[in-house]
């Protein structure tokens, strides 16, 4: 926990650094520099936001946890088990989250993404895992404000997907979803199964970005064109029929 509290002071410490700037009001009158401290403030407030909850949830754990340890009531050390329990799951969360915020930024984070899920070994009960992971990848997309359209899906006669695709249009969408292309893997009972056996089913997840749409300019003088005509039987005519074109740039 040290260490990633350790990464987080340098950027609460600008973060302060910025807000104090931008209080003065010499800097105030710098249109060019306050535009720039406010972007750069900008990029700062969701690791600051995220890391103030998580300094204030370590101390939390650690107040419930010399409670538990050194209480005198055994009504208050309970409480401060359960509440601890709570805490530390809730931590974890926020852990997973700020190393991912942590991450070196990628200049693609912020694009929009294709993403394709496929059923892999398993029969139809992999479909149905490849369906499971559509609905939770969306559930988590409309959590997070973006937009999902399916682009192409294939499904099954059981209500599964042999192959799906769609769009995650929003904020950072790259950045939360870069990671999760492979091969994913599930062991479970399906429903259709009568005798209670585990079946172990795969699905493959690409991940792919979204391109900006390129206009492309071609020279006329950059193009040569072949003209084909017929050859054989039919005279004259025959070989003034032009039957093919070929352009070459």
């Amino acid at each position: 926990m040290a260490t990633l509290l350790d990464k987080l002071e340098p950027m609460f410490r600008r973060y302060r650094e910025i807000e104090e700037s931008m209080a003065d009001p010499e800097v105030a009158a710098n249109f060019e520099r306050i535009q720039e401290l406010a972007r750069e403030r900008a990029s700062l407030e969701y690791l600051v936001k995220v890391g103030s909850e998580y300094k204030e949830l370590v101390n939390e754990i650690d107040d419930l946890e010399s409670l538990a340890r050194d209480g005198s009531e055994p009504e208050l050390v309970q409480m401060a088990k359960e509440e601890l329990e709570v805490a530390q799951a809730k931590l974890e969360g926020l852990t997973q989250t700020l190393r991912m915020a942590l991450l070196p930024k990628n200049p693609n984070d912020e694009r929009d993404v294709i993403m394709e899920i496929r059923a892999g070994t398993g029969g139809a009960e992999a479909g149905i895992f490849a369906a499971d992971l559509y609905r939770a990848y969306s559930r988590y997309a409309l959590n997070q404000g973006w937009k999902v359209e399916v682009m192409d899906s294939n499904p099954t006669e059981v209500g599964g997907f042999n192959k799906i695709v769609f769009e995650i249009q929003g904020k950072n969408v790259f950045r939360r979803v870069k990671f999760e292309s492979g091969v994913h893997r599930v062991q479970r009972i399906p429903n259709t199964e009568t005798q209670g056996r585990i079946h172990t089913s795969t699905a493959t997840v690409a991940v792919l970005l979204v391109v900006d749409e390129v206009e492309v300019k071609i020279d006329p003088n950059d193009l040569r064109i072949d003209i084909f005509h017929a050859g054989g039987h039919g005279g004259q005519n025959v070989n003034k029929v032009a039957t093919a074109v070929r352009i070459v740039h």
